[in-house]
């Protein structure tokens, strides 16, 4: 993967280990599923997915309840989900996946963390193409499952491939495919530890360590704003 790679990997992976950083993003996610589906679990596959992936981050019990009871309190905000796409130092391009009660607070925020560096937000879609839209399961293999069969049975759900790393597996499939996928590996009794959707860069770009030091000085700022859920680049 390159230098560049792994300095992005070991600074994302410090500043996300901060827990009370990361709750609020996760608690919004569960409070936006069970708002838009029901705080019916059971009845709202978005808002078992979201739980889900607050529990492999070890959110408290009592967290996810809130959470789910913000969706019908009284009081309960708002969220709705906007994406913002910029240019960062050295040309990098950056894709920003918000949720927010209010889009004027987070859009100045955004863009005084690129102006900050004198880089700039692009008109709206103008970076889409440059990424793919991918669903991925993290997964562990029961025992007694072979992987050529497993991908036979979820190909009709839309499975893509899969990928194994020391013991772990990993389901990659389109975006559009997510709910059939998580339903599919539920079906089949797969103990899926994330589900997440993700953007790869179609054209990954390696950078040096110096440029990165720059580069991870907005990604930073962007990733401890609190409406923003996800950051996705072209870094190679």
């Amino acid at each position: 993967m390159g230098r560049a790679f792994e300095y992005r990997k070991a600074a994302k992976m410090k500043r996300w280990g901060m827990m009370s950083r990361i709750f609020p993003k996760l608690g919004k996610k569960i409070t936006i599923a069970a708002k838009d589906g029901g705080a019916d679990p059971d009845m709202n596959p978005a808002l078992r997915t979201a739980i889900l992936n607050a529990k492999a981050q070890n959110m408290p019990k009592s967290n996810i309840d809130a959470a789910i009871k913000r969706a019908s309190g009284k009081d309960a905000a708002s969220y709705i989900e906007v994406n913002y796409e910029g240019k960062g130092p050295h040309g990098v391009l950056v894709f920003v996946e918000c949720a927010t009660d209010n889009t004027t607070r987070t859009i100045a925020n955004v863009k005084s963390y690129f102006n900050k560096l004198n880089c700039s937000l692009v008109p709206h879609g103008a970076l889409e193409f440059m990424f793919s839209r991918k669903a991925i399961f993290e997964f562990e293999l029961p025992e007694g499952i072979d992987i050529e069969e497993l991908e036979m049975e979820l190909i009709d759900a839309g499975l893509e491939e899969i990928d194994e790393n020391e013991g772990v597996y990993y389901a990659f499939a389109e975006y559009t495919s997510f709910g059939e996928m998580a339903t599919a590996l539920e079906n089949l009794k797969i103990n899926v530890i994330k589900a997440e959707l993700k953007r790869f860069a179609t054209t990954p770009v390696e950078y040096t360590e110096e440029q990165m030091e720059e580069i991870e000085k907005l990604l930073e700022k962007l990733e401890e704003d609190e409406d923003v859920q996800g950051v996705f680049t072209n870094i190679g």
